[in-house]
């Protein structure tokens, strides 16, 4: 039996408190820190320029401020950069978390105060921590250490007081000493920016530490675990660290990598754990482990609001609140933080599972998506799609992207895939046709286009050789771990930019 620490119970039990205090309380509390943000951005430039001092409630918030995306605060935000101060936000702006997004070639810089830090993504860090406990007291995750797999660019100083990184990165150089000493790889490995390297070190530096717990995308994860093997010998990863039962997850739907971890750490003492965090804040964490959705943390720092799907694009579109959101519809994430982002949109779809309490999904991207002939698919049908063809021919896939092939004068429209299995199906046209049937049983619009063939034609299947998607990442200067392969495009440039990398190189 596994004896808590009193300091270990006393946090706990401060966490809970807090956790369920919103719970009970949720409209109130995003008053507050509706009011709080409010009242801390009224003197700065943005805040005068809306005239937030004359801001009372969220109906003139709405009516005064208009929705952003980052092209539209790109201006303050390079004002920032600059070391101006007082710009989005009342207190010093001296760190940037590098984002590159998933089909843009630019970065995006997104600010972080400390307060977006400490109230942010600190505290939600601590609430994981408390929810875990509360699924599992006797616990003995504290007494080792947390392996975090983040961070490809290091902390970077753009002037004399800005300095810029992975959101791992920024997080990592500003932690307490104590936090310091409970994760792992030391800090001069985890901020190595040549990421091929970085795995190699990782995997050399962490096969004699008592790792407990693991945070990092699944990609990633995956890759360093087959690099431990290698090194090791061994074929679970408990026979490295036997104490390890957490893995944090987030990033991109786990689903289609859950066999995969389940076969590289078979064990029923390991426990699965699904995050939401960007480098625009800490949004949510599973709280019961096992049951879909993520409670949403609202006392963090952030306001938020939600879009309906249909309202993006319009001139003044309206936003909802979470006394107004409905089961199971797809809203686009709008926040407002104590970083200085107003009314940004964050670039995700979620969807509510539940609203006693108030738990959320990622269903897809606004960007990410396939609707070249009116099907309307998200990320979420693809994952549940992928997911079920797995399941079916025994496959486990690495990544995979989508797009669309428009009609021709010789044919229907169709969907091209081009997957990187790390287990091929057992039979590849049998994966093809539970992927097609998946989708038309998740999405009654595929589902009417594929009727016989009307209008889409079954989808075209690639299968890549290992290390394709790598080699795009590469190319694109994005190869990391906060770096991702867009599920899906309404265009075909991405998939046509893989397929010409793994051309050349089959050529070689």
């Amino acid at each position: 039996m596994i004896i808590l620490s009193p300091a270990l119970k006393g946090f706990i039990k401060l966490r809970w408190s807090s956790i369920d205090n919103f719970l009970l309380n949720p409209a109130s509390t995003q008053a507050m820190v509706f009011n709080s943000l409010v009242h801390n951005g009224q003197f700065t430039e943005f805040g005068k320029k809306y005239d937030f001092q004359h801001i009372n409630d969220v109906k003139e918030f709405k009516k005064l401020v208009p929705i952003s995306e980052y092209e539209d605060l790109r201006p303050y935000i390079h004002k920032m950069m600059e070391g101006n101060q007082n710009v989005l936000w009342n207190s010093p702006i001296t760190w940037f978390a590098k984002s590159s997004g998933t089909t843009s070639d630019k970065s995006k810089f997104i600010p972080v105060s400390n307060e977006s830090l400490e109230d942010g993504h600190y505290k939600s860090g601590k609430d994981v921590l408390a929810l875990y406990y509360r699924n599992f007291p006797q616990s003995g995750i504290m007494s080792g250490k947390c392996l975090t797999l983040g961070g490809s660019h290091q902390v970077n100083q753009l002037n004399a007081d800005s300095y810029y990184g992975d959101l791992s990165a920024v997080m990592i150089q500003n932690m307490s000493y104590f936090t310091q000493l409970i994760r792992t790889p030391d800090i001069s490995i985890a901020l190595m920016q040549e990421w091929e390297e970085k795995i190699e070190r990782m995997a050399e530096s962490t096969i004699l530490e008592d790792v407990t717990m693991i945070a990092g995308v699944p990609t990633w994860t995956i890759v360093l675990i087959k690099k431990i093997f290698e090194i090791t010998g061994k074929k679970n990863l408990h026979d490295v660290w036997p104490n390890l039962e957490l893995y944090m997850h987030g990033g991109v739907n786990f689903t289609p990598y859950e066999q995969q971890f389940k076969s590289l750490i078979p064990s029923n003492k390991m426990h699965y754990l699904e995050t939401y965090n960007a480098s625009e804040g800490f949004f949510a964490s599973q709280d019961i482990i096992g049951r879909d959705g993520m409670l949403l943390f609202l006392n963090h720092g952030i306001f938020y609001e939600f879009m309906p799907m249909e309202e993006y694009g319009k001139p003044q579109p309206e936003t909802l609140q979470l006394e107004e959101v409905e089961i199971g519809k797809n809203y686009i994430l709008v926040i407002s933080t104590n970083s200085g982002l107003w009314r940004y949109i964050v670039g995700d779809t979620i969807q509510f599972i539940s609203t006693n309490p108030f738990r959320i999904k990622v269903s897809g991207r606004i960007k990410s998506f396939i609707n070249a002939f009116g099907e309307e698919v998200i990320v979420d049908n693809a994952d549940y799609a992928i997911a079920k063809a797995c399941k079916k021919t025994g496959a486990e896939v690495n990544d995979y992207t989508a797009a669309p092939v428009y009609f021709s004068n010789e044919a229907n429209g169709c969907h091209e895939w081009v997957i990187e299995f790390n287990k091929a199906p057992s039979d590849f046209n049998q994966f093809i046709d539970v992927l097609d049937a998946a989708l038309q049983e998740i999405n009654s619009d595929y589902e009417a286009k594929r009727y016989k063939d009307i209008a889409l034609s079954k989808p075209k299947v690639h299968s890549l050789p290992e290390g394709s998607f790598n080699a795009w990442l590469k190319q694109k200067g994005k190869l990391g771990g906060q770096h991702k392969i867009p599920r899906l495009s309404n265009d075909r440039k991405l998939l046509e930019e893989i397929l010409a990398i793994t051309k050349a190189e089959s050529s070689n």
